[in-house]
């Protein structure tokens, strides 16, 4: 036998296996995708919405319909906005009782600390709606929507650092390579929009810790699941615009030709990835006449623009809260809008106030303009970091200055929207605001109600992976009645 003739040989056997392995995954996902992610049947669920996501079917009637994701990168201090603790300001300048902390570790930031100081908080609050819900003086946007919020105060996670805190709240889990919240319920659910994608990102503010974009990635699902960052400057989206001289006709010809090729590849080799590919080139087509459009804010009135304190042209966090409202409006799934320097271990009288003045605002206005609009009951708006603030100063605490280390035993999110109670504060901490005394709630639990109040059954939207069933919760969560209307 030649050496040609061998090659050739080894070539179309090395083509065989891999045709063969791939036309197995594509079995394999076809399978997922109609019985594995947990789909129910129609006729035995009164009431369930169709989907054309993976589950086809949600599990039972939803409360909601999509997400808009306030994420505050960096971890905001509960105590100087959501959990005044009288006891703190009493014992400033005095060690944390060790009945309180047990033993509970504390970061290499604070560990060489010869003593771990109480220090309360320098700033004013108020009670706020038919609940009760204290407010600090930093966020007098918010306490006038106060009765259209949920406040859980007992929030708790495992990781203790930002990155694993960031992605454990992402994606259930501290280890990266998993799914994260918005890829699951772009598999699960599908978009409702045929002109952009399920799942989109935005980022606001600097310094910090760095977002990694994995935040908002798709882990072990299709790549057509990940979030789609939109950029503060230039085209939204990188090469949404058609370099000068090209014509939409020619891209268009273009991309049918490269679809063609595509599409020989993927009957060829039945690779899920040349499947999406081909979808991911002609949502990009159509994004580039719905992008444009979409982030042109100079369409709006004066009076939103001023009730969000938007600019167009000027980016900023509340830019990206009126962006969120006009995605949704568009049928945009998951909307995560992360901004950035919560991380106050030094400043943070001053720099907790800058955040504050930079986010209350916005933040409020999207709740607000989604009522006004109708669409607050069936988008559910989340706010929240990875973690807490310690009730201790890291470093040395002056009349105003004074930082405050991680802190994952308890902390503070508000949420507001579909099927959440409204104008209820959730769960309590001890004197201290360093550990949870009612009602506590983990993350998982978190996630298993948010996607409760989807339609999802947080234990059957899965996928197997390696051999394994995954899904965002684990194997954990409990979905929290108290929290729901």
């Amino acid at each position: 036998m030649t050496f040609n003739e061998d090659a050739v040989r080894l070539h179309h056997r090395r083509l065989f296996l891999q045709s063969s392995t791939t036309g197995l995954g594509m079995l394999a996902l076809g399978a997922l995708q109609s019985s594995h992610a947990g789909a129910v049947d129609p006729q035995a669920m009164p009431g369930a919405m169709g989907v054309d996501g993976a589950l086809g079917q949600l599990h039972f009637a939803p409360r909601a319909k999509r997400i808009i994701y306030l994420f505050m990168s960096g971890a905001p201090s509960h105590l100087d906005l959501f959990d005044p603790k009288p006891k703190l300001i009493e014992m400033t300048g005095q060690d944390l009782p060790e009945s309180v902390r047990q033993g509970q570790r504390i970061t290499t930031m604070t560990s060489g600390q010869k003593n771990l100081f109480c220090v309360g908080s320098p700033f004013k609050f108020a009670k706020y709606g038919a609940g009760g819900m204290d407010l600090s003086e930093l966020l007098p946007h918010l306490a006038k929507i106060a009765d259209d919020c949920t406040f859980v105060r007992s929030i708790h996670t495992d990781p203790i650092n930002h990155d694993p805190a960031v992605t454990f709240f992402a994606t259930g889990n501290q280890q990266p390579g998993r799914p994260t919240m918005g890829a699951w319920l772009a598999y699960g659910l599908g978009s409702e929009s045929a002109d952009l994608p399920a799942f989109v990102v935005l980022t606001s503010g600097g310094g910090g810790q760095t977002l990694q974009t994995r935040y908002w990635g798709s882990g072990f699902l299709p790549a057509q699941y990940a979030g789609v960052q939109f950029r503060n400057a230039g085209d939204p989206v990188l090469f949404v615009s058609n370099p000068p001289g090209i014509e939409p006709q020619t891209r268009r010809g273009l991309l049918d030709a490269t679809n063609q090729l595509n599409q020989i590849a993927l009957e060829t080799l039945g690779d899920p990835a040349i499947a999406a590919q081909i979808e991911n080139y002609e949502l990009a087509f159509r994004m580039q006449t719905s992008v444009p459009q979409l982030t042109d804010l100079t369409e709006e009135s004066a009076a939103t623009l001023a009730l969000y304190g938007a600019t167009p042209g000027r980016p900023s966090f509340a830019n990206n809260c009126l962006l969120a409202r006009r995605m949704v409006e568009r049928g945009v799934r998951f909307v995560q809008l992360c901004h950035r320097d919560w991380d106050h271990h030094g400043g943070l009288p001053g720099g907790i106030r800058t955040k504050c003045n930079e986010t209350d605002q916005g933040a409020a206005a999207l709740v607000t303009d989604l009522k006004r609009l109708g669409l607050l009951d069936e988008t559910i708006v989340i706010w929240g970091g990875e973690f807490g603030r310690t009730a201790y100063s890291q470093g040395e605490i002056k009349p105003d200055n004074f930082g405050r280390d991680h802190h994952p035993r308890c902390f503070t999110m508000w949420m507001a929207g579909g099927g959440l109670k409204r104008g209820y504060v959730h769960g309590e901490t001890d004197d201290f605001g360093y550990n949870i005394v009612r009602d506590g709630v983990h993350v998982h639990d978190l996630h298993a109600t948010l996607l409760h109040l989807l339609g999802v059954d947080h234990q059957r939207l899965i996928y197997r992976h390696e051999g394994r069933d995954y899904r965002l919760t684990d194997i954990a969560g409990n979905v929290i009645p108290e929290l729901l209307a």
